[in-house]
């Protein structure tokens, strides 16, 4: 799959990877990851638990052949104290896309920054904030790089 390219206006092309400081692999999985979102999110619509939505996701990912780690418990490290289990992560995606889902009426910027903390304490750049009740999928998806 061709990466997708921006035309800067000096006449040069990037791609979106390169533009975004993420390498193309990461790029070429987002896709694979967002068409699995939609997936997932045309065949269930809304009113349904988060955790069948997660169950359904990582369902599709893996017959995608996509290595995915759902529920995980992540440290962090605070002058130097290690606090184990600190966070939680919905779904991370071949070590590289963090997923974060919900199943609420609306996104309140207090998930936007909490998958933004998730990114920044894992090391992890890109990451997905998912609504499965939104009433459309473009109010359903957000990506965010740190």
């Amino acid at each position: 799959m061709a990466p997708m390219t921006d035309t800067h206006h000096e006449g040069t092309k990037t791609t979106k990877a390169t533009k975004y400081g993420l390498d193309e692999v990461t790029e070429s999985l987002a896709t694979e990851v967002v068409d699995s979102i939609f997936k997932v999110y045309r065949a269930l619509g809304p009113g349904l638990l988060e955790s069948a939505y997660e169950a359904c996701l990582l369902h599709d990912l893996k017959r995608r052949g996509l290595k995915v780690e759902s529920q995980k418990a992540l440290p962090l490290v605070f002058e130097g104290l290690r606090v184990e289990a600190a966070y939680r992560v919905d779904v991370i995606v071949e070590g590289r896309i963090i997923l974060e889902l919900k199943a609420v009426d609306s996104i309140h910027p207090i998930h936007e920054a909490q998958l933004l903390t998730y990114l920044r304490l894992s090391g992890i750049r890109l990451g997905f904030l998912v609504n499965f009740n939104a009433p459309t999928f473009k109010d359903a998806l957000k990506r965010k790089i740190f």
